[in-house]
């Protein structure tokens, strides 16, 4: 099997990280080459603890549940991708691209490595379920006014830019019934990614 790429998109509490994981085992299992993971949340959450400028900036848009400059997710991506990927690997990206301004970007860097038919997995569930999904998640931050901000802000910011790689020929768009059971979520991903 031939390095494939797939990048995650779906609402907070879809279960993105779990499936990316579980997806990233079986290319592993199957294939016998290995994939590299990237995901800008926990790198941010690493990211604002430093003691630079650039992270005690971040860390306050953190606290204040703002979106972070366009360039910051850009960078922390651009750099994982520029100092591990050789091409080799599998490439599961997660987080990825939350802005339309973003989407071009992305783009750019699937043609500059010649990746060759990237998937789009949208794991769609409903706003109710991912509130309920969030609030039991435990996470200090989850208040009920920060779990409506992020709904918010997908159905505002996140669904443009999934529009974008949906319309654009060059991706392999697949949408993914997310209400299932984790299992039956990654066996669905699994059915048609294989057909």
């Amino acid at each position: 099997m031939d390095p494939r790429t797939f990048i995650f998109f779906g609402r907070s509490g879809s279960g993105k990280g779990t499936q990316a994981h579980l997806l990233a085992d079986y290319l592993e299992k199957e294939s016998d080459t290995k994939a590299l993971y990237i995901e800008t949340g926990a790198r941010f959450r690493e990211f604002k603890t430093g003691d630079s400028l650039s992270s005690k900036l971040a860390k306050e848009i953190i606290e204040h549940g703002d979106l972070m400059p366009e360039f910051l997710p850009i960078w922390i991506w651009s750099e994982i991708l520029v100092k591990n990927y050789t091409g080799k690997e599998h490439l599961i990206l997660d987080g990825l691209s939350r802005r339309l301004d973003e989407a071009p970007v992305l783009d750019s860097a699937m043609h500059f490595y010649k990746i060759k038919d990237p998937y789009v997995l949208y794991l769609n569930i409903s706003r109710e379920r991912a509130r309920d999904l969030m609030k039991g998640r435990g996470r200090n931050d989850d208040t009920d006014e920060y779990i409506e901000h992020r709904l918010d802000w997908f159905e505002k910011d996140v669904v443009p830019a999934i529009e974008y790689f949906k319309e654009n020929k060059y991706y392999k768009f697949i949408e993914i019934n997310g209400q299932q059971s984790i299992e039956d979520v990654h066996k669905e991903i699994i059915e048609k990614i294989s057909s």
